[in-house]
């Protein structure tokens, strides 16, 4: 998520606001907030789900719903977001 510099600060209070409350949700196993070094404008979260329906069960929640409310209005270019597997790499 690309935010635009002056909301920087408006976006962390709103992660802080709900990180506790995603971690808590049920099937999310993990969830951090990274930041580039490059652009400090760029932040990612990053999280882990038991399965893909719990993400989605997540994405369908009220709780993302007022989250991503409070966040898409800080934003200075299109989100982006993915959903990967990790792959085991052989010597």
């Amino acid at each position: 998520m690309t935010f635009r510099e002056d909301q920087l600060d408006n976006f962390f209070a709103v992660f802080n606001e709900s990180c506790a409350h995603i971690r808590a949700f049920d099937g999310c196993t993990y969830l951090e907030l990274w930041q580039t070094q490059d652009d400090p404008r760029i932040v990612f979260t990053h999280s882990h789900w038991e399965s893909p329906a719990h993400l989605e069960n997540y994405r369908h929640s009220e709780l993302f719903k007022s989250t991503w409310a409070k966040t898409k209005i800080l934003f200075d270019d299109k989100p982006e977001a993915w959903s990967i597997d990790s792959k085991k790499v052989l010597d």
